[in-house]
């Protein structure tokens, strides 16, 4: 199964084309320009690296949050619009799911956080069970302290909350944390396309009329106008 997947969701952007579970494409940038600017040059290179065209894609995958809420909004946007014009599926996963699923078969509880600022982190804690991915309680906002507290075990933390706020962490934990490198702390749009490839394949498919992305905080503001892509397809 040919999987197109996309993240958006924080500074980094990245493109990624799977052919089942072989990576045929993937283009990641860390520019501070926002994504709309880019991402569709992304993706259409993609296309051409993989040696695929749209009508070869057989659904979409994209990191529906949390996360930056603009970022969110341009890729989900993107796909949404790619998989009217196409016909094609669309499964959106967790941005958190995403980076625990870089742990497979650790023995160790995962917590992964995100900076959301204000003094705060998305956060989601996991565990391989089995060789599957266990959630273990559902997706919070909440202050760095608080996101520790209760763990009484040995856990491995990622994400760029991690390494933010690593003292807090080491402080609570001591000798039980475990940070990732930081190379595992960037979401890469294979991943995505790996971590939704179950679903995909299961006829699991989000309703594009419903699909929104999951902020977990309530947005301060809505933005003033729609981003407009130009959706040509290959």
């Amino acid at each position: 199964m040919k999987i197109l997947a996309v993240d958006t969701a924080s500074q980094s952007c990245s493109v990624g084309i799977i052919n089942d579970n072989t990576v045929t494409a993937e283009i990641t940038s860390s520019s501070r320009q926002t994504h709309s600017r880019h991402l569709m040059d992304m993706i259409d290179s993609a296309l051409k690296m993989s040696g695929f065209k749209i009508k070869d894609i057989d659904g979409f995958a994209v990191t529906r949050g949390p996360g930056s809420f603009t970022g969110l909004r341009i890729g989900i946007s993107t796909v949404k619009g790619l998989a009217l014009a196409s016909g094609r599926p669309v499964a959106g996963v967790s941005n958190l799911k995403v980076l625990a699923s870089h742990f497979y078969h650790s023995p160790y509880l995962i917590c992964i956080m995100i900076d959301a600022r204000k003094g705060e982190v998305y956060c989601a804690k996991y565990r391989f069970e089995k060789g599957l991915l266990i959630e273990q309680g559902r997706e919070q906002v909440l202050s760095p302290e608080k996101a520790v507290s209760g763990i009484d075990e040995q856990c491995i933390f990622s994400g760029n909350g991690s390494e933010i706020y690593k003292t807090i962490i080491s402080d609570n934990l001591k000798d039980k944390a475990f940070f990732a490198p930081a190379h595992t702390n960037i979401i890469r749009a294979s991943d995505v396309a790996v971590t939704a490839l179950p679903r995909l394949k299961n006829g699991d498919y989000d309703n594009l009329a419903g699909f929104s992305p999951s902020y977990v905080r309530k947005a301060d503001a809505e933005p003033s106008s729609k981003t407009c892509f130009n959706l040509s397809l290959p």
